[in-house]
């Protein structure tokens, strides 16, 4: 297992207060676990992977997906079993959006 972490700054989007979990981790899939955090208006993303080596990868796929929401405050924790860089944008969307539905 790799383990990755990213950390971006100045977003503008808060989320519910109640964390959100989608996914299932099983080969070719990922969970995502995504949560309120206090962190001065930054976002925090861990993820743990069985794909080792693919961390520009990721690092691309986290920084498109932090432009599309713009997370504040907002702790993202993914257990990956090699999905590909699509599955994983579609699995980060499908939670917070889930979030952002409930928000309202």
């Amino acid at each position: 297992m790799e383990t990755l972490t990213f950390h971006f700054e100045n977003g503008v989007r808060r989320l519910k207060a109640n964390p959100e979990l989608v996914g299932v981790v099983s080969s070719g899939n990922l969970e995502v676990l995504i949560e309120n955090a206090a962190l001065g208006g930054g976002c925090a993303i861990e993820v743990k992977t069985a794909a080792r080596g693919f961390g520009a990868i990721w690092e691309a796929v986290m920084n498109d997906f932090f432009q599309r929401w713009q997370l504040a405050d907002t702790r993202i924790s993914i257990n990956d079993m090699g999905a590909t860089p699509a599955v994983v944008s579609l699995r980060l969307d499908q939670a917070v959006e889930a979030m952002v539905e409930e928000a309202k």
